[in-house]
């Protein structure tokens, strides 16, 4: 039975993912003060549901996280951008 695992064979060989490395977008293009108006550039950060997105899938920084949820919150407070969608992109 042991020789028979070590026979396997696939027909296709097992792909090994190559996972892109992260990056802060905002350290990249040397953004300092994220505007709470532009509605179109925070809607990157926010999912379907109008929710903001975490910092382990989008790759932003700590500080500029921060910011993004603020500038997020303010645009909410001025219904620039809705609170709750079912579709939102």
């Amino acid at each position: 039975m042991a020789q028979n695992q070590s026979e396997i064979r696939y027909l296709n060989p097992p792909t090994v993912e190559v996972k892109k490395k992260k990056y802060c977008r905002f350290k990249k293009a040397g953004i300092k003060y994220v505007d709470y108006k532009d509605a179109e550039f925070l809607k990157k950060f926010l999912n379907e549901q109008g929710k903001i997105l975490p910092r382990r899938l989008t790759g932003t920084s700590q500080k500029f996280q921060k910011k993004v949820a603020t500038a997020v919150k303010r645009a909410r407070h001025l219904a620039i951008l809705p609170f709750v969608t079912d579709m939102f992109k």
